[in-house]
């Protein structure tokens, strides 16, 4: 997740709607839709615990095709959304989570679909109903000036210009900013994201560059990125700028990297980002194969964001946090976030835990400082006991102390109460088991005890439910 005060392991454009007929690869045929189908309106929010109105029901995405195009100068964004989703219901209209930006039109199936918009709600009724069980694909145009959204603790995220660009931060609700979507963690979906800029800056997003031309006027450049794992839209990442670009595969044959660095950052980062395959490798030897098809970074000036975030396949840094613990913080993350990612936002400590817990193991593999002095520091530091890291009290504080290094405290512990062998066991398999998916603290606590054979209630009730501090270990 975001690192605000430490490090950790993250509009409106003119709109119209065009929809695209179905009956293409993994599309139902159009019968699907129409008459005879009874449908009720999708839910309004999946009642997430401190976000209830984020995300919808009624149906789940498989993929998101986002064509962008973006004039810094102007600061308007232009962009078409189609996405292709199934109905887990008999549907006769649906919404999308869309922060500002002016819609202007949309067509679901093969007809023009009924816009209509609250807030942060668009709600799309189609011609036809959608059957349950059925594939469609809704398609949505708008543009306008996508908005940055200042959260609850004064950070920033949504669409965020910068010096010579923008980025684009999502967590935990900052993509609505840019595209609309099915915008929970537990309605993760493949993307293609196809970027326009002025001539002469880079447009760099999540997964692999598949292809790379000038406009036929050559004024501008198109970018087309890929991300072929599911991805949950808070990873989601767009970068513009003047940037220095490396790709390459490590000569050791492992995971390829792309990294994308502030040309006025790029000599002070030099040295950090050489060490990313070595990390990487590092990782993958305490949690398991890498998820995803290739990892890297991408470096901003640090007036231009003000933290570092796990957009999946290559974390995003200001300068000020892209330092050796950080960037193992956000490495880990690729595991514990991107690929496992949180149920709810109330399971995050999940991510968190454990990709503070990695700083931890950093520091005993390169530092020669134990993790168990790590988890002393930990239990010295007053915050961390503010609450219980799986029972954040409010939205305010879901991101508080507590689920950082508290998360990690519980790790430890289990790690004390199993042995060495059968943690790393456990870490590897529960990254192996939720390889892609979502996964809940009660799904950890199961996973835990089952694997380990041991019965941890006094464990999880003080170290992740409890609310006093307990006596020193």
């Amino acid at each position: 997740m975001r690192q605000r005060s430490r490090p950790r392991t993250a509009r409106p454009l003119a709109l119209a709607v065009a929809l695209i007929a179905l009956g293409g690869a993994g599309c139902t045929a159009p019968e699907s839709l129409g008459a005879g189908v009874e449908g009720t309106p999708g839910a309004v929010g999946l009642r997430d615990p401190y976000f209830p109105k984020l995300g919808n029901g009624g149906y789940d995405v498989s993929d998101y095709a986002l064509t962008l195009d973006y004039d810094p100068k102007t600061r308007n964004l232009s962009g078409t959304a189609t996405i292709t989703a199934r109905a887990t219901q008999g549907l006769s209209a649906f919404n999308l989570d869309l922060h500002g930006m002016t819609v202007h039109s949309a067509t679901v199936g093969t007809a023009p679909a009924a816009v209509n918009r609250a807030g942060d709600e668009l709600t799309l009724r189609p011609r036809d109903e959608i059957a349950e069980g059925s594939t469609f694909r809704a398609t949505v145009r708008y543009s306008g000036s996508p908005r940055t959204i200042t959260d609850q603790d004064e950070s920033q995220e949504g669409w965020l210009r910068t010096a010579d660009g923008a980025v684009a931060l999502g967590q935990p609700t900052g993509s609505m900013a840019w595209f609309p979507g099915n915008h929970h963690p537990s309605d993760k979906a493949t993307y293609e994201t196809t970027i326009t800029v002025p001539k002469g800056l880079t447009a760099v997003s999540n997964g692999e560059l598949r292809s790379q031309r000038p406009t036929p006027d050559g004024k501008r450049t198109t970018f087309v990125w890929r991300s072929a794992e599911p991805m949950a839209s808070h990873a989601a990442t767009i970068g513009i700028g003047s940037y220095v670009t490396k790709s390459y595969r490590p000569a050791d044959g492992g995971v390829p990297v792309y990294t994308a660095v502030d040309e006025t950052v790029a000599p002070r980062a030099a040295k950090l980002l050489a060490r990313i395959p070595e990390l990487t490798d590092w990782a993958v030897d305490n949690f398991g194969p890498y998820p995803f098809t290739s990892t890297g970074a991408i470096v901003e000036r640090s007036d231009d964001i003000g933290y570092a975030l796990e957009t999946q396949s290559r974390a995003t840094f200001p300068e000020a946090s892209f330092n050796a613990p950080t960037l193992v913080h956000e490495i880990a993350h690729q595991w514990f976030g991107d690929s496992v990612t949180p149920a709810t936002w109330q399971d995050v400590w999940l991510s968190e835990g454990f990709a503070t817990y990695a700083e931890w193991l950093y520091l005993e593999d390169f530092e020669d400082t134990p993790a168990s002095e790590s988890f002393r520091e930990a239990y010295d530091t007053e915050s961390n006991w503010d609450f219980p890291p799986a029972e954040q009290p409010d939205v305010e504080r879901f991101l508080g102390d507590p689920v950082y290094e508290r998360g990690a405290m519980v790790l430890h512990k289990v790690r004390e109460a199993v042995g060495d062998e059968a943690f790393y066991e456990i870490v590897q398999g529960w990254a192996e088991k939720h390889r892609h998916g979502n996964a809940s603290t009660d799904d950890f606590v199961a996973y835990v005890e089952s694997e380990s054979g041991k019965d941890l209630t006094e464990l999880w009730d003080t170290w992740l439910y409890g609310d006093a501090k307990p006596d020193r270990p």
